[in-house]
């Protein structure tokens, strides 16, 4: 072959090759912290209020950034529109979820509603609960239900208000066990909320990134409980016959109601109607489990902050009791039929969701098949997490993010209402909570109803007032650290309304 063409076609190869290359260096992960070989940021990842962490490596790093764990991208997004971007837009290919030794394999939460891998099971379980909840309409079938339950909540905070936090727990734990069982919670120390409790705490302990070490290095999950630095495989096992108890019990109860013929409607006597596959009864368990793990603990988080919210914006409080007091009037207590003559109380309800997001950072989604976003090359098996306490801080959504303040969501001639936090805090694409619609019913109506009988303010000490603390528990479900608050009825007609022993029986 003549020098020339040799010359013209090793010329030709080596342009194509910096092409490729030059391709290659501009299409990768996005940036972030220097790792270290084989570890990569393992000693960097936090292991407590991670949010914060995120968005200041957002501050530096940019709206996507991207850390590594043992080999394996970690996608942290600190915009909402990028969030939005991959995980709604391109959820068929952003809806998988990482895969915990612990938690999945040693407990049993990959199961369990959020933890399902994506594929069928996944899409059955969230059929059945669209079916039965998955609007606004379908969640005021129980409208009743919720009712009821809330005011049972403000007789017991009525005489107990040093104990808010274990009354909205109580009240949260008998409004989805209700809808979920048909259960009826008993007043002290009910068996199937001890266990679930239990259940939930575990949950948070086993989910969360970085807590156990074989998540890291999943062979040493073989390794006997003897050996030395393995005891905590016997912690493990006891949350694996927590979580089988959290499942039996309430399905057995609702098993033998149907037997009796006095099941009270309900998703698990719906669904128990007929004859059953084994495969088909466990999924109807699993799916009626994941009810009360998936809705109970964030509603006790949103209600919590509420009080706390109003205890230190007086301002705020009025103004919502003065639209209740002047739509509603003082002889009877609101309803969900009221919701939408309440707007300033509407409003008052999602700044609360948004300045204390009950989970703040979504749980992870994992990519299924490679992508390109924004720029960046993103492998498959990417995980991927939304920071949505950076987003509903965001000042480019919101003005003066740190100002409680529900006029921004509402529209005036002037301006127009800012990111509603219903499109964030509720998760997205298709792994968004499909009980969204019950929740966030079950938060008004202890909203609305509190309002309109108590004041809520800050307690007094021998003359002193006592300013609450404003510090949220790490966890997958964050919580307000414990606070002291004054809770009283506005007036005698506000106490006779929650004694009122007639509506408490409705």
């Amino acid at each position: 072959m003549p020098p020339m063409i040799l010359a013209v076609a090793f010329t030709a190869f080596c342009i194509l090759l910096l092409a490729r290359l030059a391709k290659r260096r501009s299409v990768a992960l996005p940036p972030g912290p220097q790792g270290w070989p084989i570890i990569g940021n393992a000693l960097d990842f936090p292991t407590s209020h991670q949010w914060k962490t995120f968005a200041q490596w957002g501050d530096r790093w940019g709206d996507i950034m991207s850390v590594s764990l043992l080999g394996r991208a970690v996608v942290v997004l600190n915009s909402f529109r990028l969030a939005s971007e991959m995980l709604e837009k391109k959820s068929s290919i952003y809806s998988d979820r990482p895969t915990f030794v612990v938690a999945g394999e040693m407990v049993g939460w990959d199961h369990i509603g959020s933890q399902i891998q994506y594929g069928p099971r996944l899409r059955e379980t969230r059929r059945l609960l669209s079916q039965f909840m998955g609007s606004r309409e379908k969640a005021l079938k129980f409208a009743s239900h919720i009712e009821a339950e809330t005011h049972r909540f403000l007789s017991r905070v009525l005489y107990n208000p040093e104990t808010l936090v274990a009354q909205i727990r109580k009240t949260a734990a008998s409004t989805i066990l209700m809808m979920a069982y048909g259960y009826t919670v008993q007043e002290v120390e009910d068996p199937l909320i001890q266990v679930a409790e239990r259940a939930i705490s575990d949950a948070s302990q086993a989910l969360t990134p970085a807590n156990f070490f074989v998540d890291m290095f999943p062979k040493l999950r073989h390794v006997p409980q003897w050996v030395p630095g393995f005891g905590w495989k016997k912690g493990v096992a006891k949350m694996a016959d927590t979580l089988t108890e959290m499942r039996e019990m309430p399905f057995e109860f609702v098993k033998k109601q149907l037997a009796n013929g006095t099941a009270a409607h309900s998703f698990t006597s719906k669904h128990l109607e007929g004859r059953l596959s084994p495969e088909r009864e466990q999924l109807i368990k699993d799916t009626a489990s994941a009810l009360y793990v998936g809705g109970s603990d964030t509603t006790v988080s949103t209600i919590a902050s509420f009080f706390l919210a109003m205890m230190r914006n007086p301002e705020v409080q009025k103004r919502a009791q003065a639209e209740i007091d002047a739509i509603i009037g003082n002889d009877r207590l609101p309803t969900l039929a009221d919701r939408n003559d309440l707007p300033y109380v509407n409003a008052l309800c999602s700044e609360v969701m948004r300045m204390c997001p009950s989970a703040p950072i979504a749980f992870p989604h994992v990519l299924s098949e490679d992508d390109i976003h924004a720029g960046y090359a993103l492998p498959k098996g990417t995980m991927v997490i939304a920071n949505i306490w950076k987003f509903a801080h965001d000042p480019r959504l919101y003005s003066n993010p740190w100002e409680f303040n529900p006029d921004r969501f509402i529209a005036t001639d002037k301006k127009p209402a800012e990111q509603d936090p219903h499109d964030m805090v509720f998760g997205f694409g298709r792994r968004n909570c499909p009980g969204m619609h019950f929740a966030d019913a079950a938060v008004f109506m202890t909203c609305a109803m509190s309002l309109a009988v108590f004041d809520i303010t800050k307690p007094v000490v021998d003359g002193v007032i006592i300013e609450p603390a404003v510090e949220m528990s790490s966890g997958i479900i964050s919580h307000p650290l414990p606070f002291q608050c004054s809770i009283k009825p506005r007036s005698a007609k506000a106490e006779s309304l929650i004694l009122n022993t007639n509506e408490l029986q409705a």
